[in-house]
């Protein structure tokens, strides 16, 4: 049978989804912790139909099997338009370390989110040399409180594929659209870098 994330509603259908990502989900208790987690990020806003990778990130968060690749110490998002005819344009900057490493980058985009995708590869690739054959793919926005105008609270869907053909989902949620594509940005990164480890590992 196959069971989608939006199911995710009842114990045996959290062990089911778990099982197919080969995540050990060991005890009621800590089936209990995931379903508990998926309810409060959905009372935010978020879903995980299409966003798989993010479900699978959160299932190892929880069971306390994630480590991080990298931690972010800030990143910023400038805008700027210089003449009426001209179309804006976006820089990204990304401060972040790996290990003992620090890495400050900056990169250019059409858009805001194309911007800090490049910052963040760029501070990254030198040590996971792998991101170079990723690539994002989709980016969709949706509008989860139209009532709050300016302040409504955005879901960012971002898919990703590499150079072997596999895509991949992930989700952020904030009243920042760039906070959101951050959040979907690093999940989607983070996703591939798990897979490229267990794959190692395997050999």
């Amino acid at each position: 049978r196959r069971v989608l994330v939006s199911d995710l509603s009842g114990r045996s259908n959290i062990m089911y989804k778990a099982r197919e990502y080969n995540l050990d989900v060991g005890n009621d208790e800590q089936t209990r912790k995931i379903l508990e987690r998926i309810k409060d990020l959905e009372n935010r806003g978020f879903q995980f139909e299409g966003a798989e990778a993010s479900f699978e990130l959160l299932v190892k968060k929880t069971l306390g099997t994630y480590k991080p690749f990298f931690n972010l110490l800030g990143f910023r998002v400038i805008i700027e338009k210089f003449r009426r005819t001209r179309l804006p344009l976006s820089e990204a900057t990304v401060m972040l370390r790996v290990d003992r490493h620090v890495e400050h980058t900056a990169a250019i985009g059409d858009g805001p989110v194309e911007a800090l995708d490049k910052a963040l590869r760029n501070a990254l690739e030198k040590f996971y040399p792998v991101l170079k054959e990723i690539k994002l793919t989709d980016y969709k926005v949706r509008i989860l409180s139209s009532d709050r105008g300016t302040k409504a609270v955005t879901r960012v869907l971002i898919e990703t594929s590499d150079s072997s053909g596999n895509k991949w989902g992930t989700v952020g949620v904030s009243s920042n659209i760039i906070e959101a594509s951050w959040q979907a940005l690093v999940d989607s990164i983070e996703y591939k870098l798990i897979q490229d480890l267990d794959e190692k590992n395997e050999l």
